[in-house]
């Protein structure tokens, strides 16, 4: 048998053997890599001042990362993962400019700054990691100060400062065996940093007696230990102390009866506004006004600028306790009428009654005060225009004007002037109608008279249920024109027959 030589390697081997040698430098050659850099920070606590532009939320943070054998068209972008940390429904960031003194990217060096979304739900779990518009994204970055620590808390504080519970109450009581709930406050919902109660993805953290409660997260707590809670809004480790509530000193109810106390004092005055009725802090509440239900006023307090008797019953979980108060307004009452007539060297005695507390009074001539006349009433011996101002020491005023004329005998007898000459000569220049059926007769104690004067077309030029024959009518002036012009007047004592007549003027 005849043996043939063959070479070691067939051409075609040899092809494939060179291939194996040859292939694992090329691939390399063409692999992309993107390398995260240590982060510089190891927390995010976006939403809080900026340290540096008064007036500006903070939210601005850096990755810095290196790449190799990417596309130079290829962008980058920094994805955060959800909540739990997973990136299977990553979280969305905003690219931003560099920022100042930022060194200029490279081929290989990379600088992103970004932004955090406005609702991010805050967690202690959250990555980061660069994601390319081509290719595979890069594996999670180390947070600062760790060796391969991964994972970092990201916050976006929407509220900062402090807020109240339950009405900025500092003590809220309770039934034994029963409980109480403690809620955020949200006095204006409209106004959302009015409230941390406007961002439904914020947590807080509740303390008893600065103890956590584990658990409760939510924006209100239902308690039934007493103790001394508050709540505090939950940035973890961005939290700060003074993002939370007053402090709630919750007791046993039981026994105890609800009061109601009024913001303007009893009684108040009602010229000023509204004054705030409060009651105990409890659970629920219904009031009433003079036994009658109040549509809508179910909160702890309630405004009015009413008098009357309120009650309010207080539910403290359990028990109930009905409080009341006689709600009063500050006023004052005078003697006299706004007009009176005396006769020379006659008193008028004017006398006011207030039930103001600690007032002060002033009386007054022609709008100048009368020097001395600062009590409750006044002896009046001079014709004239007084005031009387009553003021109470915490800004509540009443006013009373009143005029004394001399009492004048016109002689007129039952007869009614029919004939006027309003020339101011001191004669006849009012029309006088006999006392019994004006103000003056008998003084203070007649019964009502209706006095109206029509012109010649029957239109109504003047009418009252006090005439004053001192002060008389035509108060101003008539325009004759070319002819006297003639009035009629229907004079009606009450209960009695109507006398009606005509009355001229004359030039």
């Amino acid at each position: 048998m005849i043996s043939k030589n063959t070479s070691l390697l067939s051409p075609n081997k040899y092809l494939f053997f060179f291939m194996l040698l040859v292939l694992p430098s090329t691939v390399s050659l063409f692999a992309q890599t993107i390398a995260p850099q240590q982060l510089p920070f190891n927390k995010i606590c976006a939403g809080g001042p900026h340290p540096d532009n008064a007036g500006q939320i903070f939210n601005e943070y850096q990755a810095f990362f290196k790449i190799n054998g990417f596309d130079p068209s290829v962008t980058f972008e920094v994805e955060l993962s959800d909540s739990s940390g997973s990136f299977a429904t990553p979280t969305a960031t905003t690219t931003l400019p560099p920022l100042n003194g930022t060194p200029p990217d490279t081929a290989t060096d990379k600088t992103i700054t970004f932004a955090v979304p406005t609702n991010l739900v805050g967690s202690n779990l959250y990555q980061l990691r660069v994601k390319p518009s081509v290719g595979t994204p890069s594996s999670s970055f180390t947070i600062l100060g760790t060796v391969s620590t991964k994972s970092f808390s990201a916050y976006f504080k929407a509220y900062n400062g402090p807020f109240f519970i339950n009405n900025k109450n500092s003590s809220i009581s309770f039934c034994s065996g029963g409980s109480i709930t403690l809620t955020i406050d949200n006095p204006t919902p409209s106004i959302p940093d009015s409230s941390p109660a406007n961002y439904p993805e914020l947590k807080y953290n509740w303390y008893k007696d600065d103890v956590l409660i584990a658990g409760q997260t939510a924006s209100s707590l239902v308690v039934n230990s007493a103790g001394v809670y508050y709540a505090q809004l939950d940035y973890g480790l961005c939290s700060e102390v003074n993002s939370s509530s007053q402090r709630v000193t919750i007791g046993d109810s039981s026994g105890s009866s609800a009061t109601i106390a009024s913001s303007a004092g009893n009684p108040f005055c009602s010229s000023s506004g509204n004054t705030t009725l409060s009651v105990s802090a409890g659970n629920s509440y219904v009031w009433k006004k003079d036994n009658s239900v109040v549509s809508g006023a179910t909160a702890q307090t309630y405004q009015t600028n009413l008098p009357g008797s309120y009650t309010c019953d207080v539910d403290f979980g359990g028990c109930f306790s009905t409080a009341s108060i006689d709600l009063k307004v500050l006023s004052s009452t005078i003697s006299v009428p706004q007009m009176n007539f005396i006769e020379q060297d006659e008193t008028l005695v004017v006398t006011t009654t207030t039930n103001m507390v600690n007032p002060l009074y002033q009386w007054f001539l022609s709008d100048i005060a009368i020097s001395g006349a600062t009590q409750s009433s006044l002896d009046v011996t001079a014709i004239g225009k007084y005031k009387v101002i009553i003021t109470q020491t915490v800004g509540c005023t009443n006013e009373f004007v009143f005029e004394v004329a001399y009492k004048v005998n016109y002689n007129v007898g039952e007869n009614i002037t029919n004939i006027l000459t309003p020339n101011n000569d001191g004669t006849n220049d009012t029309w006088i109608i006999p006392d019994k059926y004006t103000i003056a007769y008998p003084l203070h104690l007649k019964e009502p008279v209706q006095v109206m004067i029509l012109n010649s077309y029957g239109e109504i030029v003047f009418q009252t249920d006090n005439y004053d024959n001192y002060a008389g009518w035509p108060q101003t002036a008539i325009d004759f024109k070319n002819f006297n012009p003639v009035y009629y007047y229907i004079i009606t004592p009450t209960g009695q027959s109507a006398k009606k007549g005509s009355i001229t003027v004359l030039k």
